[in-house]
């Protein structure tokens, strides 16, 4: 079979509009008959789907299962891809290497590897045959279908001493633990807003590590009966209740639990819309808010930064950083709880 030559960054894939990439792009082509000789293909086993795109898709159709496979399906047969319409977000896949371009035979890679992506899936090529479970709790999807990987894509082999499930769990959030190593330094306090979720968990983690006995890192949850359980795991130094759309009740608990002083960094790992301000609103003037969630409004962000008079450094969200796959899947071995509290409730 004949194997055409690509762009590097997937540009040929794209249907409409002409001149942007395929994350950009409101069409882009999923034919997977079409080899190019610098792109991979793989058999999907599941989907990962972005916690607030899921969330979005769930809340429409009122927890239906078929309905909510119904609209991913749909989603998926317009698009070429799943990209949440309204949330503009992916997710991941796990899948087997079915195929390798001729450019591409030098990777250390081959037909038959388990790998999960670790770009987006609202750049990603996608065709769905059907739909074999849904794991509302998860936010995953077992499909039978084909993925396209592009040479600038990347991806990572799923380890040995782990389970598919469990290491898809990790990965889907792998560039929130390896930024929470990144930015604080010794003696920093952190904050982490939806700090019962996944990346909320794994960034509490590093966060510890790197700011040490002298530093303070206070995660914040909406629900009381979760405060136990995550103070138990040792990722937090306190954590605190309240809402993350209520910014006023944020900053208030969040100040009593730092001394009356502000935050040094937050993190924010929500996936719901409009928490913005409980991010920026408890950290220091020159401080740095990264807002990993992808129900972030960065319009909201940048504005409402502006109206309260906080010189900040804010970062975008960005799924990688350096060596987040090794990072992330390294945490799960090293800390016995949190593997355990993966394995129960996300596999």
């Amino acid at each position: 079979m004949e194997q055409l030559k690509g762009d590097k960054y997937g540009s040929h894939r794209v249907i409409e509009p002409k001149g942007v990439l395929t994350q950009a792009a409101w069409k882009i082509d999923n034919d997977m008959t079409k080899h190019y000789s610098n792109e991979i293909i793989c058999d999907v086993i599941s989907l990962n789907i972005d916690s607030a795109s899921f969330t979005q898709i769930s809340e429409v159709c009122g927890g239906d299962e078929q309905k909510i496979g119904e609209m991913i399906l749909g989603i998926v047969a317009e698009r070429g891809k799943q990209q949440n319409p309204v949330t503009g977000s992916g997710g991941m896949f796990i899948g087997t290497v079915a195929y390798i371009g001729d450019d591409l035979k030098d990777r250390d890679l081959k037909v038959g590897d388990k790998i999960a992506s670790l770009v987006s899936l609202s750049l990603t090529p996608l065709k769905i045959d059907r739909i074999l479970a849904i794991h509302k709790e998860i936010d995953r999807v077992d499909i039978v279908g084909q993925a396209v990987l592009f040479e600038s894509g990347l991806y990572a082999k799923l380890p040995s001493d782990m389970s598919e499930p469990l290491a898809l769990a990790a990965l889907d959030v792998a560039g929130a633990p390896a930024q929470a190593r990144r930015l604080p330094k010794e003696g920093d306090s952190v904050l982490i807003l939806g700090a019962n979720g996944k990346s909320g968990v794994l960034c509490g983690y590093e966060a510890m590590k790197k700011v040490g006995p002298k530093g303070n890192v206070v995660g914040v949850v909406r629900n009381p009966k979760q405060v136990d359980a995550l103070m138990e795991l040792g990722v937090y130094n306190k954590v605190i209740v309240a809402s993350a759309t209520e910014p006023v009740s944020v900053l208030n608990a969040a100040l009593a639990a730092n001394d009356g002083k502000e935050y040094d960094i937050s993190i924010s790992c929500v996936n719901v819309e409009a928490c913005e301000m409980s991010a920026i609103l408890p950290v220091r003037e020159g401080g740095t808010v990264y807002f990993f969630s992808m129900a972030t409004s960065f319009t909201r962000a940048a504005l409402g930064a502006e109206g309260v008079g906080k010189d900040l450094t804010m970062i975008v969200g960005n799924g990688y950083a350096k060596d987040h796959a090794e990072i992330t899947l390294n945490v799960l071995r090293e800390n016995e709880k949190l593997r355990k509290l993966f394995d129960q409730k996300y596999v």
